[in-house]
């Protein structure tokens, strides 16, 4: 039965809504892509956001799954057909087209990695019988890496023709790359002088508390064996906390359980003449810190504010919620230190005392930035508060 005038009329009125709609929704796309600003800006966000993501994966040195990673990102800011990443010994990475050609581009490398200079080079011949398959006529640009005078690796370009533009821009990512690579030494090496910092510190904690905590413990042996052999466990627990060889980092709990320890063994030879209150907020307790941050904070307390006054001396640790840092306090009542000593101490220019303080400080800042090296009040005869303030919050830092 033929169609009735009123039918047609609605189907075109529902055809004509449904281009209406599609027309409307395009030109939302179009609008919206066009908010994201000119072709100019795109282009640079795009660039931007490559190189961001491919240095992610450099960082932790030349390694083949980093440039496996890496190597996707930097073909796509070359616009190479395709792209590979070298170190001195072989191809760690290839992406795109033509990888039945990666076994001969060390050979080709060779000359960068010995000279240091960009070459262009042809890779392979088109084959007649099947020009889509099998070997292809690729021009490969090779760019050194370095670090600082010496080539570590190098990254090369594959095009079907390499002009100026692709030569100049492999230059530009090998450089990039050296870049990064220095990026990852230079957090490697913050890492070493840290582990470093740590074991200058225990040598520093060895001679000096060893010697009396041993002593300490002696003189119990003939006229309280049962002081001496619980003195024995609590040194023998110091003593494996404070020498472990695993993590720069603790927690406030740990830290404050390695001092009471370290207190026990001062208190069997000082007697009452050091006295301690503890003031701790609960929730600062899990608070991740750097290993052996706060127990020289009270030996230096003990040693240089209490040990030199006459007569008893009290030393007050607390630990506080203050939002998203943990900040502890440690003060005493001891003799007190000149702040311009003090000062000239914590820059490196006095040798041999207060090296627990100038140690804590420096790896606070190492770790956190120097807004967050120790505040220290003293004054001579006055005492001293050392106050330590970190956040809470440190993804990466695991204790």
């Amino acid at each position: 039965m033929p169609d009735s005038p009123l039918f047609t009329v609605a189907a075109i009125a529902v055809i004509v809504l449904a281009v209406a709609v599609v027309v409307g929704v395009g030109f939302k796309v179009i609008r919206s892509f066009r908010d994201l600003g000119t072709d100019a800006e795109r282009a640079t966000y795009n660039t931007l956001h490559a190189a961001s993501r491919a240095g992610q994966h450099l960082r932790g040195g030349l390694h083949p799954a980093g440039a496996v990673k890496a190597s996707k990102q930097l073909r796509a800011l070359l616009g190479c057909d395709a792209l590979a990443i070298t170190d001195t010994d072989a191809v760690l990475a290839w992406d795109g087209v033509a990888e039945e050609l990666r076994p001969s581009l060390m050979r080709f490398a060779a000359e960068v990695l010995t000279t240091g200079r960009t070459v262009v080079v042809s890779l392979g011949h088109p084959s007649p019988a099947s020009p889509d398959h099998g070997n292809h006529g690729f021009n490969a640009v090779i760019a050194p890496i370095r670090a600082g005078s010496k080539v570590v690796g190098s990254v090369a370009a594959l095009a079907p023709s390499a002009g100026a533009g692709l030569v100049r821009a492999t230059s530009e990512v090998a450089d990039w790359i050296a870049a990064q690579l220095e990026l990852a030494e230079l957090e490697s090496s913050r890492t070493l002088l840290i582990e470093a910092e740590v074991r200058a510190l225990r040598a520093q904690i060895s001679p000096h508390f060893i010697y009396n905590s041993l002593n300490a413990i002696a003189s119990f042996i003939n006229t309280d064996p049962a002081r001496a052999r619980e003195l024995v466990v609590e040194f023998a627990d110091f003593t494996r906390y404070s020498f472990r060889r695993h993590g720069d980092f603790t927690t406030v709990a740990e830290e404050l359980r390695c001092i009471d320890r370290y207190l026990l063994l001062e208190r069997a030879r000082f007697g009452e003449r050091v006295q301690v209150s503890l003031r701790i907020a609960p929730e600062v307790l899990s608070t991740v810190i750097p290993f052996l941050s706060l127990q020289p904070l009270v030996e230096n307390a003990v040693r240089h504010g209490l040990e030199a006054k006459e007569g008893p001396g009290h030393i007050t640790i607390c630990a506080n919620d203050s939002g998203a840092f943990a900040e502890v306090t440690i003060e005493d009542d001891g003799v007190g230190m000149d702040p311009e000593h003090l000062r000239s101490v914590l820059a490196g220019h006095t040798d041999g005392v207060h090296v627990g303080l100038r140690n804590v400080d420096a790896r606070l800042r190492q770790v956190y930035g120097d807004e967050h090296g120790l505040v220290i009040d003293t004054a001579p005869g006055e005492g001293t508060m050392i106050t330590m303030r970190v956040p809470k919050s440190q993804p990466g830092h695991d204790a």
